[in-house]
């Protein structure tokens, strides 16, 4: 006999029907924006009646907004561990440039949906882009206020700094995506640029003044 009880068979099948869902999403939001897919395209795609995906979702918005979690959640633990565990700058954009590579390699449907949404028409996917990419900002900041070079940095400036880590993690992304597509550069020409830009923004980084160590003019 099973040892799985009804209750758990029922949640089982509702975490898989999820699941479907958002695999259905992704994989429409390889040809359209979120704002153009209806959720009957949705729900045709996975087999389900209309009124069940609301078993799962408020709407399409909120299929978005998981869509956004998901996408840049994993990236994060990645990119996180990553600057935690090393202290070399060399050692440091080897592995950012080469997580980066790999995540889009590996999830090319979610960095295609958060490049393009990211100035979408649905504004609560835009919303939770804007606040995920803010709290990896911080993060990263915070991480780079524990090294030397920061000593005497103003948290605006740290932030500023992570900032811009994020900023160009993007856009990289954005970079290796075309590249896998046969669109611009090919990939380890993406990869060598985006390690000589950081490797100014570290050099940069050395050379900063904080602006509370001006002197007022």
């Amino acid at each position: 006999m099973s040892s799985s009880t009804p209750h758990t068979q029922r949640d089982l099948q509702k975490a898989r029907t999820r699941r479907a869902l958002l695999d259905a999403g992704l994989a429409l939001l390889e040809e359209q924006s979120l704002s153009s897919i209806g959720l009957r395209e949705i729900t045709r795609a996975v087999g389900i009646s209309p009124a069940a995906f609301y078993r799962h979702f408020r709407d399409v918005a909120d299929l978005g907004v998981t869509l956004v979690e998901e996408s840049l959640g994993s990236l994060h633990t990645v990119i996180r561990a990553g600057l935690t565990e090393r202290s070399d700058d060399g050692e440091r954009i080897d592995h950012l440039v080469g997580a980066i590579a790999r995540f889009v390699r590996e999830h090319p449907e979610h960095i295609r949906f958060v490049v393009r949404e990211r100035h979408g028409g649905v504004a609560a996917v835009r919303t939770a882009i804007g606040a995920q990419l803010d709290r990896f900002a911080q993060e990263v900041a915070e991480v780079l206020a524990r090294d030397e070079v920061s000593r005497g940095w103003s948290p605006e400036d740290l932030r500023m700094l992570g900032e811009t880590y994020v900023d160009h993690m993007v856009m990289t992304a954005s970079a290796f995506l075309e590249a896998a597509q046969g669109e611009g550069p090919p990939e380890h020409v993406v990869a060598g640029t985006a390690r000589r830009q950081l490797r100014l923004i570290s050099l940069g980084r050395r050379h900063w003044t904080s602006d509370r160590a001006l002197p007022a003019s």
